[in-house]
């Protein structure tokens, strides 16, 4: 009788002791999955936000360009972020005239980059053709030219090359040409792709 007693006693742990460790086992493939679902989830929140910085920074840069091609001075201003570009070009070219042994005590004055900060010193060409666009890019065309450095930077140039033509910066929320190439600024777009 005392056997039959502790028999039940013996099953119920044995039984607890099977539902810890399946209960055990379960949680860990729940934690498995979770940690699956939750790095998936951030890869495609992190991809993701490639795509929006680039759709809203493409935008940006198209009314800017399009400022440049129509020559217009207010838009032009808008869309810059003067100090940051004169900073830029004064180091560039302080850095070529020294390159060429030409050492200026000051580097160039503001009037001269004030001068090549323009929409005048832009040269929008078709890619192929090298021939003068004759309509400002699209936001598209931009796309294919455009590199995403983190979420508050993009260049444009040409894309097999690693220096950029020009720099743009996310700043207070909104998207500033901050840098330039000093020579050369000629900006080849290519058509934009077509729609199947």
């Amino acid at each position: 009788m005392e056997y039959a007693e502790r028999t039940p006693r013996r099953n119920k742990r044995w039984r607890l002791s099977l539902l810890e460790a399946a209960g055990a086992a379960m949680v860990r493939r729940m934690l498995r999955k979770g940690l699956v679902v939750a790095l998936t989830a951030l890869a495609v929140a992190v991809g993701g936000c490639d795509i929006g910085v680039r759709a809203e920074a493409a935008k940006a840069i198209e009314r800017f360009l399009a400022a440049v091609h129509d020559n217009d001075r207010g838009a032009f201003e808008a869309a810059i972020d003067r100090a940051a570009l004169r900073s830029d070009l004064h180091d560039q070219l302080t850095d070529l005239g020294r390159a060429k042994g030409v050492i200026v005590e000051g580097g160039p004055s503001e009037f001269a980059l004030d001068r090549m900060i323009s929409p005048a010193a832009f040269q929008l060409v078709e890619a192929k053709t090298g021939q003068v666009l004759g309509h400002a890019p699209s936001a598209a065309e931009i796309a294919l030219i455009m590199k995403v450095r983190d979420r508050g930077h993009v260049c444009v140039g040409d894309p097999s090359k690693a220096a950029c033509a020009l720099s743009f910066a996310k700043r207070d929320g909104v998207w500033r040409l901050v840098g330039m190439r000093a020579t050369d600024l000629r900006i080849e777009v290519p058509p934009a792709p077509s729609k199947k």
